[in-house]
């Protein structure tokens, strides 16, 4: 099946322990997008300036991505400044420079209106209700949000919240949303407000995912080389339902989710390998499969 999602195209700033960059391609939609596209094809939704480069929006077509979608406005690209101390679970944020993306309205394609699986990535609540009420009859939905739109927008946030299927969020995000410290608890306190599972990244610890009275905790992959975590969390999402999407019309069970949340895990492992998407860009299914792989046997015991 395809997979629309609806999200942030961006040039990225970044400085870590290991290195920094200038104005490198990033953005939410960009990562989820590449990520995906290994899995199943996938309808791509943003807006970029003319400084965007023709050169990036080549590669996503020639990747599975139908970017048709994706609008290119007069100024400049979102723009987004940070930086990341030893402890790379913490963006810090320097500067946010919305330029075209202050002005994103997105008007769905025709064609895209009947996607089967959708995913509302980290924009503003008015917009993914809006996606909602232009698409029809999706199978299955799923969000992501931040900070800034707990805080700032909470009731938009709620609404959209109970409309969906799955909620991605990071662990501080959800003790936020839901007051809950423990993470079992907020899941199934985030769960009372509509969705049927919450999936909880936790950056070096892994990820934990809640859906009824199915708990599954996967493990990050322990890696010699890191750059970059920016996008980690966008690829994972992007594996997760890619896996999803492309199970096609059958009815999905607890384990279609469980090998979705280590296909996310395995992706998102990759790109902190590099900065920006350059290493989401040279993978191959070989890698993929091989990561997972890697996973099992990480976890594999016997009594």
């Amino acid at each position: 099946m395809s997979l629309l999602v609806v999200g942030s195209m961006a040039f990225d700033s970044i400085k870590s322990p290991f290195g920094e960059v200038e104005r490198v391609v990033g953005g939410s939609a960009t990562y989820f997008s590449l990520a995906a596209s290994y899995l199943s094809p996938v309808r791509m939704v943003s807006v970029v300036g003319r400084d965007f480069p023709k050169a990036t929006l080549d590669l996503l077509a020639s990747r599975n991505v139908d970017t048709q979608g994706v609008t290119v406005a007069e100024g400049d690209t979102f723009h987004w400044q940070g930086y990341y101390d030893f402890d790379l679970n913490t963006a810090h944020t320097v500067k946010t420079e919305l330029n075209v993306f202050s002005d994103f309205a997105p008007v769905l394609p025709e064609s895209y209106r009947d996607t089967p699986c959708v995913f509302l990535g980290n924009i503003a609540p008015s917009i993914q209700l809006d996606i909602l009420r232009q698409v029809r009859s999706p199978r299955l939905i799923a969000l992501d949000t931040m900070n800034y739109w707990i805080e700032s927008a909470l009731p938009e946030l709620k609404q959209v919240i109970a409309k969906v299927d799955i909620v991605v969020v990071n662990e501080g995000e959800i003790r936020e949303l839901t007051g809950e410290y423990n993470l079992v608890k907020a899941a199934r306190a985030l769960m009372s407000w509509g969705p049927s599972r919450v999936v909880i990244k936790r950056g070096e610890y892994g990820v934990l995912h809640v859906a009824g009275h199915h708990m599954f905790a996967a493990p990050a992959y322990p890696l010699e080389t890191i750059f970059d975590p920016t996008g980690a969390g966008d690829s994972f999402a992007g594996g997760f339902m890619g896996y999803l999407a492309s199970c096609g019309d059958r009815t999905l069970d607890e384990m279609d989710y469980r090998l979705a949340t280590m296909y996310g895990s395995a992706i998102a492992s990759f790109t902190v390998e590099a900065f920006s998407t350059a290493r989401l860009q040279s993978l191959s299914q070989e890698d993929i499969s091989a990561r997972l792989s890697a996973f099992r046997t990480l976890t594999e015991f016997t009594i």
